[in-house]
C-alpha cells in the first residue's frame, strides 16, 4: 500500500476529538510513509491535512474518480454530507466491482455508529440486500489501529458471493464485510 484517500469534513465539527483524530491519522500516515490523497480543501478537517499537491478537476465526480485511481485504499473521518456521500459512493463502487480496495471508517467518538450497524436500518427495514459485499470495511475508533487494519488487507480476487480475501489485522479493530 502506497497511498490512502481520506474523506473528511470541510468544517471542524463540534467535538475537539475530530481534529485530534485527523491529526493522528495524518501522523500515522506519515509514520507509515503512506501518501495522502484528499478533496483538497483548506478549511476544517481537510485543512488539518492540507499540505499536499493540488490537482484541479472540473467536477465532483471527476474529483472522486481521480482520487480513486491514485490510491490503494480509503479512510473516512467525521464529516458532513459530502464526506458521507463520498464514503457511500466508494462502498457502492466496491459492491459493483469497480474497485477492490479496502475502505476504513474512523469511528471517532461514535460518529459513524448508525452507519456501522450490521446492515443500515433502511436496508433491513425495507428488505434490500447488497448483491455483493464491498471488498472490505475496516472500522476502529483509534487512528493507528485503523491504519493497520486498512494497510494489512489483501484485496479479494473476486467480490462475488460472500468470499472476502483478508488477513486479520495485528491490532484491535473490527473487520466486517458489509452484508
Amino acid at each position: 500500500m502506497k497511498r490512502l484517500c481520506v474523506f473528511c469534513g470541510s468544517a471542524l465539527g463540534v467535538r475537539a476529538e475530530y481534529g485530534e483524530a485527523t491529526r493522528a491519522v495524518a501522523a500515522e500516515l506519515a509514520h507509515r510513509r503512506l501518501g495522502l490523497v484528499y478533496g483538497g480543501g483548506s478549511a476544517g478537517l481537510m485543512g488539518v491535512l492540507a499540505d499536499t499537491e493540488l490537482r484541479l478537476v472540473d467536477s465532483m465526480h471527476e474529483r472522486k474518480a481521480t482520487m480513486a485511481v491514485l490510491v490503494d485504499g480509503f479512510v473516512a473521518l467525521p464529516g458532513g454530507l459530502g464526506t458521507l456521500e463520498e464514503t457511500l459512493e466508494i462502498l457502492t463502487w466496491s459492491q459493483l466491482g469497480i474497485h477492490r480496495k479496502p475502505v476504513g471508517i474512523l469511528n471517532t467518538a461514535g460518529y459513524y455508529d448508525s452507519l456501522l450497524l450490521p446492515r443500515p436500518l433502511a436496508l433491513r427495514r425495507h428488505a434490500f440486500r447488497a448483491a455483493r459485499p464491498p471488498a472490505l470495511l475496516a472500522t476502529s475508533g483509534h487512528p493507528a489501529r485503523l491504519a493497520v487494519a486498512v494497510a494489512d488487507v489483501t484485496a479479494p480476487r473476486s467480490t462475488a458471493g460472500s468470499g472476502v480475501g483478508v488477513r486479520r489485522p495485528r491490532a484491535r479493530g473490527a473487520l466486517i464485510p458489509w452484508t
